[in-house]
């Protein structure tokens, strides 16, 4: 099995392009003995995202608190009693209905609130469900400002991932100016395309494909990330919203087997007036009963991720999973 720390045998021209990396050593002394942990730094070249690797972060010592998911009753499992809606009414589906943020991010935001209370959802119908919702709501909030094109989907499963809220539920927006994220993604992509005559997106893919970090999961374009955000991060690129629910209702449900119990979704789709790619990025949140926050000065600030997962091994713990084969 390989793993990030092969990287300088692995890697081949189209790797360089987008690509660098380099391998080192920390040293610390204990007891009188020097002992070494070896170091990965995976940094893209166009986007600058950029990772550090170590295996022996996940054997620091975590101070627990003891939290648990409550499963009782609360206001959002009586959603349409107790939240306010939008001024264009709520759009109901089979397993969630809208409702209007009381303390909105943007100035067309609305919440996709499930009908049960468990936020860790991976059921293929109801992640369906909760897509169909949040674009007939897009729909409905462009009638509001016919100037707003950019929508934005985001699932943020319990409160290590930076929910408020127990109950499932998930966020939609639609901006005039697309978030910075997707700005960056349309600029190197156009950079790219002028450059190298080819299509940044395709190549990463083929990138991580070829190191087997990547692979087609019901047309969906999966990737194991080489510069994850943090712990355990999947991007999948697809053509269209509706393609992404099948793909993805598997990785979630990948997740739950691996002990994944908190995790951040973003969907960032093309404006409304062009056809174009979806890009959607999973990250795991760490353990419920860790009072550590997994967020830190190097990704707030340095913009430089820390992780201790290997994105070899967790392709190979999928397809493993999934039966896929190398």
């Amino acid at each position: 099995m390989s793993s990030i720390f092969d990287l300088p045998k692995l890697v081949f021209p189209l790797f360089h392009r987008i690509y660098r990396y380099y391998v080192g050593t920390g040293w610390i002394v204990v007891n009188g003995r020097r002992v070494g942990q070896r170091i990965v730094r995976v940094t893209n070249r166009l986007t600058l995202e950029s990772t550090l690797f170590n295996e022996l972060r996940a054997k620091r010592r975590m101070e627990g608190r003891g939290t648990k998911v409550d499963v009782g009753e609360c206001g959002f499992c009586r959603a349409e009693e107790t939240t306010a809606e939008d001024v264009f009414g709520r759009v109901r589906g089979r397993h969630c209905v809208t409702a209007s943020n009381s303390a909105k991010y943007d100035v067309l935001h609305g919440l996709v609130i499930f009908n049960e209370h468990d936020p860790f959802v991976w059921e293929e119908e109801k992640i369906r469900d909760f897509f169909e919702v949040s674009l007939e709501w897009i729909e409905k909030a462009r009638r509001e400002d016919e100037r707003a094109r950019y929508p934005f989907f985001m699932w943020n499963c319990l409160w290590r991932a930076g929910a408020s809220v127990v109950h499932g539920h998930a966020h939609v927006l639609l901006s005039r100016e697309p978030y910075s994220t997707k700005e960056l993604y349309d600029a190197v992509r156009e950079r790219y395309e002028r450059d190298f005559g080819s299509d940044y997106f395709d190549d990463v893919f083929e990138i991580h494909k070829r190191l087997g970090l990547g692979f087609e999961l019901f047309e969906v374009r999966t990737m194991l990330h080489l510069t994850p955000v943090k712990e355990k991060e999947v991007v999948m690129i697809s053509n269209d919203l509706m393609d992404l629910p099948e793909a993805l209702s598997v990785i979630l449900r990948w997740y739950g087997e691996i002990g994944v119990e908190s995790f951040n979704l973003a969907v960032f789709m093309p404006p409304l007036d062009k056809e174009d790619v979806c890009i959607a990025r999973l990250v795991d949140r760490g353990r419920l009963d860790v009072a550590t926050c997994d967020i830190g000065g190097m990704e707030l600030l340095a913009r430089t991720s820390v992780v201790s997962s290997d994105p070899f091994k967790l392709a190979e713990k999928l397809r493993d999973s999934l039966d896929l084969g190398t």
